[in-house]
């Protein structure tokens, strides 16, 4: 017990405790007063340092004491306390009941130390700023104004120890499912746990000690770091902590998976070409990489660039078709393995060109009847009856087919007007047409226009009048 303990136990003042019988009973004594009312009608010796006219006086009977206090028990031990608790006697004597003594003794001593000054009403105590490692026992008497009782003792001593707080490890959100890290990065696994006292903390790979040369593990008080500099695939396993605290002790396994980039395809092979279309076939490769596939990239290179470009991503199969080759052009083709680092660092290549040929197309002429398109002239869209304003010139149109072309007269008043520079006569992909320029009265009568070719000849009139000018 510490020092501060003992003295707060030493301030019960002398003149109180003089007037009042001493708790004497050792262990043995108060054995023999549960065992028999003999034991316990003997007169108690007096205390050492009691007066001397207190030793002369006569010892109390049992009936004037309280009896033994009931059910002494320890509530709770901590680091610097204990609490314990007792129930009251069966008899509380006739001279008037003040309270309960509470006195220890530390193990390997005979001396018993009184732990409050004055009587406590109470029937329980927290005895506080204990020492570590205390080991003592404990006794409560009930006294009155006659003395004090028959006394209650521990039958084991009580132990001030560090409370011991069960081992429990906290798996980081990121630990809980398979750590995976690549060929030549850190392992860097820190797991947190918690208890009390300091605990003692294990590491095996596979169920096997760790290799010292390539794994680091530093312990602390409150977590536990296991660390590879430069990973291998064969630091890839089960990583098991383990936690102790005497008989208990905690664990959590760790799956830790190290990969790397894939190995290419074993071969490849040119099963078949036809038209445009070209089939493969490819092994997988020996070495996945630790890790399972993500599938094929399929790449093709035409011989005259030699320029590789992408037909397919993480494909599954080991065969494929492809379609759209240009005809005349001769095609290699590779393949990539892919996993989660990527794709392998080599590809399979075809060592045989596919040549897409043209097809041999012999051409097989029908017999063909060409057909007559020669049509006599007809007019698709005749002239029309026309009134004009003198001065003013007009245009008369209309349309014309025929095969062969046909040759194009126009006639005023059945006339031929060829060659009349007062008129401008156009035909173009079968439109005729006729300007008269600056029209007069005399310009007025009947049109006609005619079309002749070698199959025929065809003829429309119309009407052109001008009127003149009104005179006042």
């Amino acid at each position: 017990m510490t020092g501060k303990g003992t003295s707060e136990a030493a301030t019960c003042a002398p003149e109180e405790t003089a007037s009042e019988p001493t708790i004497e009973p050792s262990k043995e004594g108060a054995a023999s007063e549960s065992s028999g009312e003999e034991e316990v009608a003997k007169p108690q010796e007096p205390a050492s340092d009691a007066p001397a006219p207190a030793a002369t006086k006569p010892a109390p009977s049992r009936e004037d004491v309280p009896s033994t206090p009931l059910s002494l028990t320890v509530e709770d031990v901590s680091s610097s306390s204990v609490t314990v608790s007792w129930e009251p006697p069966e008899r509380l004597g006739k001279q008037g009941f003040q309270g309960y003594v509470l006195q220890l003794c530390q193990e390997g001593a005979s001396e018993w130390v009184p732990v409050n000054a004055r009587p406590m009403m109470v029937t329980q105590h927290t005895m506080r700023n204990l020492a570590l490692g205390d080991k003592f026992f404990l006794r409560v008497a009930a006294v009155n104004s006659a003395g004090a009782g028959p006394a209650a003792e521990l039958d084991q001593p009580v132990h001030i120890r560090e409370i011991i707080e069960a081992p429990k490890i906290r798996v980081p959100r990121h630990l809980r499912e398979t750590y995976i890290r690549q060929v030549g990065e850190t392992v860097n696994l820190q797991i947190p746990f918690q208890g009390k006292p300091k605990l003692q903390a294990s590491w095996t790979h596979n169920g096997h000690a760790l290799d010292s040369q390539r794994v680091n593990v530093r312990t602390g008080d409150q977590d536990s770091i296991l660390f590879i500099r430069s990973a291998q695939r064969s630091d890839s396993g089960c990583y098991e902590l383990t936690v102790q605290l005497e008989d208990l002790e905690a664990k959590v396994a760790i799956d830790v998976l190290v990969i790397e980039k894939p190995g290419a395809p074993s071969s490849i092979r040119l099963l078949d070409v036809w038209g445009s279309n070209v089939a493969l076939e490819w092994t997988p490769p020996q070495d996945t990489g630790n890790t399972e596939l993500l599938g094929y990239t399929v790449q093709k290179a035409d011989k005259k660039t030699g320029q590789w470009f992408t037909v397919l991503e993480r494909y599954h199969p080991t065969t494929c078709t492809i379609s759209d080759l240009i005809v005349g052009n001769s095609y290699s083709f590779r393949v990539f393995s892919e996993n989660q680092c990527g794709l392998s660092t080599s590809a399979a290549i075809t060592k045989v060109l596919a040549h897409i040929q043209k097809a041999d197309i012999a051409a097989k002429p029908k017999g063909f009847i060409e057909r007559d398109f020669s049509e006599a002239p007809s007019f698709t869209q005749p002239l029309a009856d026309h009134t004009s304003t003198p001065g003013y010139s007009t245009q008369l149109f209309c349309s014309v087919r025929a095969s062969p072309k046909a040759k194009i007269i126009w006639m005023k008043n059945k006339m031929n007007i060829q060659g009349d520079p007062k008129y401008r006569a156009l035909s173009e992909q079968g439109i005729c047409s006729l300007e008269i320029r600056k029209p007069s009265p005399f310009d007025s009568g009947v049109y006609t226009c005619k079309a002749t070719n070698v199959l025929g000849e065809a003829s429309v009139d119309c009407r052109l009048e001008v009127k003149a000018s009104a005179t006042h």
